[in-house]
């Protein structure tokens, strides 16, 4: 059989993979923890089931407009306003099915053979193989100094005549690193001198802790919404906890989401409007849910961290924002790949090697879901690999005895 050599050449998502993998060992009744999947446990907002709901009810689900509808533009552009501190009109708006959609979309629109994307290390997996399913060429950045917030004078030297653009995630999935405000300013700088863009994955940017702010890239330019080469991607997924909505959308240029919005029309046609009415009622609701979640998520990340203290050989640099921390375990193997699959066999705990986020040597723990999970999780994760920690354990009903070191 002859397939796509460029198709061929994408790699499988490895949080899916994984994610797959727990539900069928958790399908032949194996007491498995998912520290791997970025997925809030929290219920949708009562705000979206009735939106969606009173659509669904009307029997008028049908075809949108490709670029989304009127009244989803609407509450993007006021959430923009209120957010950002930018008003922006109906034609710098594009919803799509997902951030992740907005994202392929993007670097489609933007890209021709051959074009760079600067990334900063740790990223999203994601990331570097849209680049390529897009023909374009992923540029890594990797902080060398042991933290994961970049030089600007390393991003600015990756800088070629061939860069198309400068991708940055702040907070930061994988590591939860929020970008400081001087960083942010200087990109935005440089991406302007160059006449470069600079998309914004602002995914989780209500999602900090103690205090922390992740300034968006708006404040630091004097250029309107069409003389910007700012993008903002954002979406209802991760602050609202409605992952399954796949609800995304983009700010921009207006020249750029006119294109978009071709790519869209001619690929998925639309979005559905009753993901469409799930999300304009998130973002219209009451906004107590975002706070809700994101204290109960705190809360999270504070166990997490008292849990590792008593983690003897792991270094984890604590996370400002969004729900993973990026641990470094390479005094138990530099092989990120198999350090996951033997704490999946060994612990039954679900991972995500740090190869895929740029990262050798560490794995992402997601601190998404419930305390006992994270609390267990990391306990299991400890007998598996500390030889200081107690020699047995229970999971579920059985006793394991630690018999590799």
């Amino acid at each position: 059989m002859k397939l796509s050599k460029l198709a061929s050449e994408i790699a499988e998502s490895p949080t899916l993979a994984l994610n797959e993998e727990a539900r069928l060992l958790r399908e032949r009744g194996e007491a498995v923890i998912n520290l791997g999947i970025g997925e809030p446990k929290n219920k949708t907002p009562i705000a979206a089931m009735l939106s969606s709901g009173a659509k669904l009810s009307s029997g008028e689900v049908k075809y949108t407009p490709p670029d989304g509808l009127p009244s989803m533009k609407k509450a993007v552009i006021r959430y923009t306003e209120e957010n950002y501190n930018r008003l922006v009109a109906p034609e710098n708006v594009i919803i799509t099915n997902g951030a992740k959609q907005s994202l392929f979309n993007i670097f489609y629109s933007i890209l021709n053979p051959q074009d760079e994307v600067v990334i900063v290390a740790p990223y999203w997996v994601s990331y570097p193989e849209m680049i390529k399913m897009c023909m374009g060429i992923p540029v890594v950045v990797t902080p060398e100094d042991g933290t994961f917030t970049p030089r600007f004078e390393d991003i600015e030297r990756a800088v070629t005549s061939a860069t198309r653009a400068i991708i940055v995630n702040s907070p930061n999935n994988p590591s939860g690193a929020v970008y400081p405000a001087e960083l942010i300013e200087k990109i935005v700088d440089l991406c302007e001198k160059k006449g470069i863009f600079l998309i914004c994955d602002d995914i989780y940017h209500k999602l900090t802790f103690n205090g922390n702010v992740a300034p968006p890239a708006w404040s630091f330019t004097k250029k309107d919404i069409e003389n910007s080469n700012i993008i903002v991607v954002n979406g209802v997924a991760k602050l609202y906890g409605m992952t399954g909505f796949r609800i995304g959308w983009v700010v921009a240029p207006r020249k750029l989401v006119t294109v978009m919005t071709n790519v869209l029309a001619q690929t998925t046609s639309c979005v559905s409007p009753i993901a469409q009415a799930a999300a304009e009622g998130a973002l219209n609701g009451l906004q107590s849910v975002v706070e809700a979640l994101r204290l109960q998520i705190q809360n999270n990340r504070d166990v997490l961290l008292q849990e590792m203290k008593t983690f003897n050989g792991a270094r984890l640099i604590e996370p400002q924002g969004t729900f993973y921390a990026l641990p470094d375990l390479r005094a138990f193997g530099s092989n990120s790949v198999e350090l996951s699959k033997f704490l999946l066999k060994k612990a039954m705990v679900v991972t995500v090697p740090g190869r895929e986020f740029g990262m050798e040597g560490h794995i992402r723990i997601s601190f998404a879901g419930s305390v006992k999970d994270v609390t267990e999780g990391i306990a299991r994760i400890k007998w598996a690999l500390d030889a200081t920690s107690p020699n047995e354990i229970y999971i579920g009903d059985k006793k394991l005895i630690r018999d590799w070191m």
